[in-house]
């Protein structure tokens, strides 16, 4: 019985008998609320910054910034971590979850020391995105320019 858990044609169905079965609803309210949450704490922080005589361009600046560093101090104190555990993707997609993807390899590989470890493996997770982005903002640029020659 045990080799035919393990034989590849059968993990499907093993897989699916020992997965978790997810609450659809509820996983989604969580992850609308937390994600919601970050977002107005972040508009928060746009608010309190522009009433502080900051202009428009800085106050949305500082606010992502605010956002970050609080998502890096959560996550070196290992909060983040079982907010993201309930919250799900409402962690993942505001600016939050870039800062986590930066920060917790940064602290998983702090033993290997400073090069080999932080810095060998700080933007494993970050990294690519980081790669893609620049590549499509590239193309995009000169995509626009030729359209400009034209």
């Amino acid at each position: 019985m045990y080799a035919k858990d393990t034989d590849k044609r059968f993990y499907p169905q093993y897989a699916a008998r020992r997965a978790e079965k997810s609450k659809l609803l509820p996983n989604i309210m969580k992850a609308f609320l937390v994600g919601g949450a970050i977002c107005t704490l972040g508009q928060l922080f746009f608010e309190i910054y522009r009433r502080l005589g900051v202009d428009t361009d800085t106050s949305r600046t500082l606010a992502s910034i605010s956002i970050v560093v609080i998502t890096a101090i959560l996550t070196g104190l290992g909060v983040f971590d079982n907010i993201a555990k309930h919250a799900g993707a409402g962690t993942l997609v505001p600016i939050s979850g870039f800062a986590n993807s930066v920060v917790a390899p940064a602290i998983d590989n702090k033993a290997e020391g400073w090069i080999m470890g932080l810095g060998a493996k700080i933007f494993i997770i970050a990294g690519p995105v980081i790669c893609y982005g620049t590549f499509a903002s590239v193309v995009c640029g000169v995509v626009y320019w030729i359209m400009t020659l034209l």
